[in-house]
């Protein structure tokens, strides 16, 4: 079998080695001319942890990462308010615990894991421009052609080319969802947060109606996260970024930042995450709001269960079994997509910048005793490592003790 990947992110690398560990071909196809350096998604969660490591490259990532046992929710007035243990799920997972690394970290490992594997290539400068499909939805193939009217045929093509993916655009699948009125500002910085703020968690959400942050680690910097107005221009906003970061924290002088940027933010699924030899994975197939780290960690389970039913399904005892099994896992991923990520971030970000004093009490106070009782805390924190939408056994029993 021979399986064609639109995009060299992580969810393509991810499949890529899913697949070239399981035997089969691969073809990697990068608009880009090398690994894209810009790294957005820096949180990986423990059932995300667990499939690295089944692929080989779990030693790699936490070599380069660091270990989050912890993360806080704090308030922008109170300060901390509750600090959430994971080790409280160290019978669910051997990982109970979040990692921070960078994702084009990860990129690197996997490529030169997958270039260990003679039967899968990567070609960078390759821009998927549209698909063709021969034959049914088992029996032919799917054929990736460049802007430049080059081709690549393959058996399965599975399309991880981003939120603009211009796959899902040939294919003419809609897109739906909102994009949320703030744009988002990231400020990466080497200025030492703790000894300014005291000690913080590597991840940190932080509530506030008007001006709600987060504070996250990563190896080489802590970034720091701000909503910011839709329709101002980009100048005006990075203009008075430094009296934005004083206000959260005050050096005596201008803070060190070492690179902001600003995006626009959606919450949006594909109408199916298959058609015909295509599977959509990723930000191809759903794009969410960054609070929580869901969007990367759900790419990549995408991208392993695609991998899992693609090479297990071969040699198929008839075609139809195979066609069934791959729509069952696209549907399930997709369900997931909506009913989990979406749900979860969209709430994430709904609490974040709540206005109304009663319900924003009631959840810091809920928070608090949630750290003071070690069951709700377990099925909490099974929910937003992302364990419970995999594993659903696991929050029923937590509902039965």
């Amino acid at each position: 079998m021979h399986v064609l990947i639109a995009g060299a992110g992580p969810v393509g690398l991810t499949a890529a080695l899913a697949l070239a560990r399981r035997g089969c071909e691969v073809t990697v196809l990068e608009a880009g001319d090398d690994l894209a350096a810009e790294s957005r998604a820096s949180t990986f969660h423990p059932p995300t942890l667990e499939m690295l490591d089944a692929l080989g490259v779990g030693a790699d990532l936490l070599a380069r990462g660091l270990v989050a046992p912890t993360f806080a929710y704090r308030d922008r007035r109170e300060g901390l308010i509750a600090e959430l243990d994971l080790s409280v799920l160290a019978e669910d997972t051997p990982y109970p615990y979040r990692v921070q690394c960078e994702q084009s970290k990860l990129c690197v490992i996997l490529l030169a894991h997958l270039s260990r594997h003679a039967a899968a290539r990567v070609h960078f400068g390759w821009p998927v421009d549209s698909v063709r499909q021969a034959g049914d939805r088992v029996d032919g193939g799917v054929v990736a052609v460049a802007e430049d009217g080059r081709e690549v045929t393959g058996d399965w093509l599975i399309a991880a080319d981003g939120a603009s993916s211009a796959v899902r655009r040939a294919l003419e699948l809609p897109f739906d969802g909102i994009t949320y009125p703030e744009r988002f500002l990231v400020a990466s910085t080497d200025e030492d947060l703790p000894a300014l703020l005291g000690p913080l968690a590597y991840v940190n959400y932080v509530f506030d109606p008007v001006e709600w942050s987060v504070l996250l680690r990563t190896p080489d910097h802590w970034r720091v996260l701000l909503p910011t107005p839709e329709d101002t221009p980009d100048a005006h906003e990075l203009g008075r970024l430094d009296g934005r970061l004083r206000a959260i924290a005050d050096p005596g002088r201008p803070w060190r930042v070492a690179h902001a940027s600003l995006y626009r933010v959606h919450q949006r699924v594909a109408a199916t995450f298959r058609q015909g030899r295509v599977l959509l994975a990723g930000d191809a197939a759903h794009v969410n709001n960054p609070l929580g780290g869901l969007g990367m960690n759900s790419g990549i389970h995408d991208a392993v269960a695609y991998a899992q039913v693609l090479a297990s399904s071969r040699p198929a005892p008839d075609g139809g079994e195979l066609d069934r099994a791959v729509t069952a896992v696209a549907d399930e991923r997709r369900r997931i997509a909506l009913t989990y990520v979406q749900e979860v971030s969209d709430q994430n970000y709904r609490r974040m910048r709540a206005t109304d004093p009663q319900l924003r009490s009631a959840h810091l106070a809920g928070l608090r005793a949630m750290t003071e009782d070690p069951k709700a805390a377990r099925a909490y924190l099974l929910r937003s490592s992302m364990i419970a939408a995999l594993r659903p056994d696991a929050g029923q029993s937590v509902a039965r003790a």
